[in-house]
Order: C-alpha cells, then sequence, then structure tokens
C-alpha cells in the first residue's frame, strides 16, 4: 500500500483558480525550479502543462510513475481484488517478508483477515486485507487525475487483460 500513496498527493487546479491568485502558480513552479531532482517525479505544472479545459495539476506522481503505479495496482496478483485495492500486495501469500533481528524472526504475511502476530498493534491497526478509508483516497485520486486528463490517459484494467479504461472507470 506504501507505493501506492504517493498517487494520492494531486490536486487539481481550474483556470479561475489560478487566475484569482496569479502569483501563487508563479511561485511554485520558481521554487520547483530550484529542485531538478523533485520536478524529475513529480508531475510538471505551469503553462504549457494543462489538461482538459485548461486545467492544472499539482501531482507527486508524474505519468510514466502514476502508470507504473497503476499497473501494480491493477494487477489482480498484486493490489487489485473483486471487493477493493488490497492494503498488501497478494504477492505475499506466496513469498511472505521475512527479516531477522537478534536471532528472532519476524514475517509480514498476507492474511484474509485479523492479523496473527501482535507486531501490528495487537489488531489495533491492522482490520484485514481491504481498507475502505485508502480505498476511498485512491478512489478521489483517480477521479482528480480524470479531471485533468479526461480521456487522454488509460490503462489497462485489469493489469494483463488489453482492456483499456480511464481514470473514472
Amino acid at each position: 500500500m506504501v507505493g501506492l500513496l504517493p498517487m494520492c498527493a494531486i490536486t487539481v487546479v481550474e483556470k479561475y483558480q489560478r487566475e484569482s491568485v496569479p502569483g501563487a502558480m508563479k511561485h511554485f513552479i520558481q521554487r520547483t525550479a530550484r529542485m531538478p531532482e523533485v520536478m524529475a517525479s513529480i508531475h510538471p505544472a505551469g503553462p504549457g502543462h494543462l489538461g482538459v479545459h485548461e486545467r492544472g495539476i499539482m501531482a507527486l506522481v508524474n505519468p510514466k510513475r502514476l502508470r507504473r503505479i497503476l499497473a501494480r495496482m491493477l494487477d489482480e496478483n498484486e493490489f487489485l481484488s473483486p471487493y477493493g485495492i488490497r492494503a498488501l500486495s497478494r504477492y505475499h501469500a506466496e513469498h511472505p517478508y521475512v527479516f531477522h533481528v537478534d536471532g528472532a524472526e519476524y514475517r509480514v504475511d498476507y492474511l484474509p483477515a485479523e492479523s496473527n502476530t501482535g507486531m501490528f498493534g495487537g489488531n489495533s491497526i491492522w482490520r484485514g486485507p481491504i481498507w475502505m478509508p485508502v480505498n476511498g483516497l485512491i478512489i478521489r485520486a483517480l477521479l482528480s487525475f480524470y479531471l485533468y486528463y479526461g480521456d487522454n490517459f488509460k490503462v489497462e484494467c485489469p493489469t494483463g487483460s488489453g482492456k483499456l479504461m480511464n481514470c473514472s472507470r
């Protein structure tokens, strides 16, 4: 899930919003221009990078990274399930993450229900493989990307199916 969450850091900026505070976008562009390492991974913003209906965007992931994230998220062998997006990739059902510290073994297994260890706070936060609040954040992010891209950005859903969908589907 951690690899999916950067996609949720997005806001769409309408033309009227940019026009009501003209200095804000100028300041953002000047500020980020001084950080080329950041600009290499975030979504391009500013003049020349407008979406549908002249919408602007501020997003933590650029289109290339968004495609990579969605390819994993929409893979039924990874995060996509019939009930929502899994909090932990299904990959870990056959490949648990195991590490050793001071002679003790710790594991992160794919579990279909409550945690089987106190490692997650004695079940205080782990509530199974689908977390509704995170799915809500993902839906909001996808709808925001759709506001910006419209039908101009499509990905395979599910991954490997050959069926292309926009971010609102």
